[in-house]
């Protein structure tokens, strides 16, 4: 899934060039190629599909010229994660009654890819067999309120890699609820990354997200045909915009998860770009050929090449140059940044966003 705008990265992620076509980790590479990249380790190139709105269809195949330009599946409004997974669980059944999908966010970070590769495989083998949703859980370091969790139940098989049926998903919690599901061990967080077959997920929003559905259904859209794109336009705006979570997970009895630590980060904020990117000696995080810093500490700095950048006496902020942007804010106060742009929009200045 690549169709997000990353508001909360704002300015580096704009809604012309989003933070999943951005090289967030300094490595030369899109968080969307890192992300194809993960997985030719479970599935072959030509069973990759990337589902993602429509202006960033020619964006898509930039990143990944290696696609055909029908594994790009365009949605011509963002309705949320729900409509999103019912498109291509629809779309990829036709093409393959027995299909199992892996459905991962495309600007996830994952460190131990190695871990990941064995955890989907075991996912993918149990999903193949067994009528039901698997979720991969991530084991949580902290007490975190920034996730969702869910709460674990009987094994169901077991293994290096176990399945544990899931008892209930939970919302995000305050710091003290947090911090008794850590010390409980029967928690993981929930990361967004989902493994079902097709035909499986297709039955279950027929009987638990009708409204959904009804729009998107087969005997409406004629899928994998050169009708199809122009029924989408059609239908697809009218499907109700929430997320899977709510319209599927929360209501399915057949759900699982299986509890894994592979060095995952949702990416979600500036926060957790500054936690995973490896420091300078000052414990900044830098995204620039040509600084001056002194008395630089616990900053995340971003300036454009072949601008100079000169910073003295400057502790736990965000530095980030976009040419006709410059952020400067506290990094402990980077969540009123979202807010930051809907007030901007207000203003008329959305060429900036």
């Amino acid at each position: 899934m690549a169709g997000g705008v990353g508001s909360r990265f704002w300015p580096a992620s704009r809604e012309v060039l989003p933070k999943q076509f951005l090289d967030m980790m300094g490595v030369g590479k899109s968080l969307l190629r890192l992300t194809y990249e993960r997985f030719l380790d479970s599935c072959p190139a030509e069973n990759v599909y990337v589902l993602t709105h429509e202006k960033y269809f020619d964006l898509v195949l930039e990143h990944l010229p290696e696609l055909k330009p029908h594994q790009v599946i365009t949605e011509p409004s963002r309705n949320n994660t729900a409509p999103c997974i019912a498109y291509a669980s629809f779309k990829l059944r036709e093409l393959d009654p027995e299909a199992v999908l892996v459905v991962s966010p495309a600007d996830h970070v994952i460190l131990k890819p190695q871990v990941f590769t064995e955890v989907i495989t075991a996912a993918t083998s149990y999903a193949a067999e067994n009528p039901g949703i698997v979720t991969i859980g991530i084991t949580p370091s902290r007490p975190d309120t920034g996730y969702g969790y869910i709460r674990m139940g009987t094994v169901e098989s077991p293994g290096k890699h176990p399945i544990i049926r899931v008892e209930a998903f939970t919302e995000k919690p305050d710091h003290d609820r947090a911090l008794a599901y850590l010390h409980s061990g029967n928690y993981v967080w929930n990361a967004g990354l989902f493994v079902f077959r097709a035909a499986f997920m297709q039955s279950t929003f027929q009987t638990l997200a009708p409204e959904i559905y009804r729009h998107l259904s087969p005997e409406v859209i004629p899928y994998n045909t050169l009708g199809e794109a122009d029924a989408i336009k059609e239908n697809y705006p009218l499907t109700p915009s929430i997320s899977v979570d709510y319209a599927i997970m929360e209501k399915c009895a057949s759900t699982f998860t299986i509890p894994a630590d592979f060095g995952w980060s949702d990416l979600g904020t500036w926060a957790s770009l500054f936690a995973e990117r490896v420091k300078s000696p000052n414990n900044n995080v830098v995204d620039s050929e040509m600084l001056d810093l002194e008395e630089v500490h616990n900053c995340l700095i971003r300036v454009p090449e072949g601008k100079l950048g000169v910073i003295r006496g400057l502790e736990d902020f965000l530095v980030i140059d976009e040419h006709d942007v410059l952020l400067i804010y506290p990094k402990d106060r980077e969540q009123e940044i979202k807010a930051v742009t809907l007030r901007l929009k207000e203003r008329g200045l959305d060429k900036f966003l």
